[in-house]
């Protein structure tokens, strides 16, 4: 999942979600579940975006829960994080870099994950240079994706300190979004680092052979996108939620990757998740010195 304008909303974030708030109880379903949900996905910042890409979702997930579940949509990340604060907002679809900027702030508690086959970020150049490890890249110029992507910054630049690379004074950055591979093929930067998923398009797509670059790294797989509820939520309402989902998943999955922008989501799973599983992007949060925000 993408992240937006991360220093900007973090302060932001910092300075307006640090108070608990008490929320009056609602009514539950025979399954502990409040019979009125409240959800939305952190990076889809309008209601537009959320009925188009997750009403079918939404709609399945009614069924399975024997309740009514209504988006509720958010400018940022941060403004879902204080929803979910004052209970405003029950249930939240986010990505790994955006739950431990939440978690950090407001102690949302993680309910299950959603699997990304092939998640995992690389680390490429072209084959007809010199770079041959990662250290030849001292020096050089690397395109990434955007500022807090989990795929398309945090990782790559974890990748980069684990081979010695300091962030702040050993290479050059160039955040450029979707075209960091186009700027690779013309020659304008030295290297690309995110997702794999979209090297793999680019090589389809430009016609290219996975022979006309050299994969420097890959590393392993990404934690997962996960579903939070706010911490005012019933523990059992919570473990109700977990055993409901995991039993229906595969409508949930084929709900959710029946539109063509969740087709990432095609072969997923809904799998068990803990805290601790993200602690390889608090480890890159702090290796781009952003760490005071994970205090």
């Amino acid at each position: 999942m993408k992240r937006r304008n991360f220093i900007g909303y973090t302060l932001l974030f910092v300075g307006g979600c640090t108070t608990a708030t008490d929320v009056p109880q609602a009514s539950t379903t025979d399954n502990n579940i409040s019979t009125e949900l409240t959800f939305t996905v952190t990076d889809l910042l309008s209601l537009e975006k959320l009925e188009r890409d997750f009403e079918a979702f939404r709609v399945a997930l009614e069924d399975v829960l024997e309740c009514s579940v209504t988006f509720y949509p958010v400018e940022s990340y941060t403004e879902a994080a204080a929803a979910l604060q004052s209970g405003d907002l029950d249930l939240a679809l986010t990505g790994p870099s955006e739950y431990v900027l939440i978690r950090a702030r407001m102690n949302a508690i993680p309910v299950i994950a959603i699997t990304r086959p092939n998640y995992r970020s690389i680390i490429v150049v072209p084959t007809d240079n010199s770079i041959q490890t990662l250290a030849d890249l001292k020096g050089k110029t690397i395109a990434m994706r955007e500022v807090g992507s989990t795929s398309g910054h945090l990782r790559p630049t974890k990748l980069l300190l684990d081979a010695g690379l300091d962030p702040k004074q050993d290479y050059n950055v160039q955040m450029l979004d979707r075209a960091g591979l186009e700027a690779l093929k013309n020659g304008e930067v030295d290297a690309w680092a995110g997702p794999l998923s979209d090297f793999e398009r680019f090589l389809s797509d430009e016609g290219f052979s996975e022979n006309d670059f050299s994969v420097l790294e890959k590393s392993p797989p990404l934690p997962n996108d996960v579903f939070v509820f706010n911490s005012n939520t019933d523990p059992a309402a919570i473990e109700a939620f977990r055993e409901l989902t995991i039993e229906h998943q595969d409508e949930l999955i084929e709900a959710i990757a029946s539109v063509p922008e969740n087709d990432k989501y095609e072969t997923s799973e809904l799998v068990s998740v803990q805290d601790s599983d993200y602690d390889t992007i608090r480890d890159a949060y702090r290796a781009v010195g952003q760490g005071e925000f994970l205090d």
